[in-house]
């Protein structure tokens, strides 16, 4: 992407109503729409889901299609990128849908104790390289922060095309004691993946089909 459409979408991002690109100093210092989600910025109080690293956006709106009694925060550092989705969700009134700019790293800063019913990690990068670890978004660090913003029953999905990360978010689960509530290595051949996993697709995720290269899916809780 060239720099000139970077930036187009940068100002259009400032535009849109639903996107909030507070900085590193707003969020750390008490952000003021910490534990404030529901009233603030979707007026109910129906269930948050979050999407973690959300691209383009294409999960997050794919969800709030299918489940308009929820609200949906698509979350990623790259505001150039869920432009696609910020722009859909505003030209199509889809009012369940926000996305921030924020690493994911501050989470704990942006939503409040369980204030979060359910996140969504959709092909992240698997960090394969051992001093790359600290990254991986399902490791302890990370799994402790979702703890802390999520419901004492929330849940926490993981879809990707990587058997690295699969195996080893799967080990992690079972040797820290949390609950695998669904696991499957290829959602395509085996039955029984729920439909918000077979049912929507990514850009990235019809290319990997295309290849063979199997689409694997973790369900769990966070003891």
């Amino acid at each position: 992407m060239g720099s000139k459409n970077k930036l187009k979408r940068f100002r259009e991002n400032e535009s849109f109503s639903n996107v909030y690109q507070p900085t590193r100093e707003e969020v750390v210092d008490n952000y003021t729409l910490k534990g404030k989600w529901n009233k603030e910025v979707f007026k109910n109080d129906n269930p948050i889901v979050l999407e973690l690293g959300c691209g383009k956006g294409e999960y997050t709106i794919g969800l709030a299609k299918r489940f308009p009694d929820k609200n949906f925060i698509g979350i990623d550092i790259k505001g150039a990128r869920f432009w696609r989705g910020a722009k859909t969700s505003v030209d199509e009134a889809l009012n369940n849908v926000a996305f921030v700019r924020i690493q994911i790293e501050l989470i704990e800063f942006i939503f409040g104790a369980g204030e979060v019913d359910e996140i969504w990690i959709t092909f992240p990068d698997p960090q394969i390289k051992y001093k790359r670890t600290k990254h991986r978004l399902t490791n302890t660090d990370f799994l402790k922060r979702y703890k802390n913003i999520l419901k004492p029953e929330g849940t926490v999905n993981l879809k990707t095309d990587s058997e690295f990360m699969h195996g080893y978010t799967l080990g992690l689960l079972h040797g820290e004691g949390h609950d695998v509530l669904y696991a499957n290595h290829n959602v395509y051949r085996n039955e029984g993946a729920p439909e918000e996993v077979i049912g929507i697709q990514t850009f990235y995720e019809s290319q990997y089909l295309e290849q063979n290269k199997p689409i694997t899916y973790i369900k769990f809780k966070i003891k």
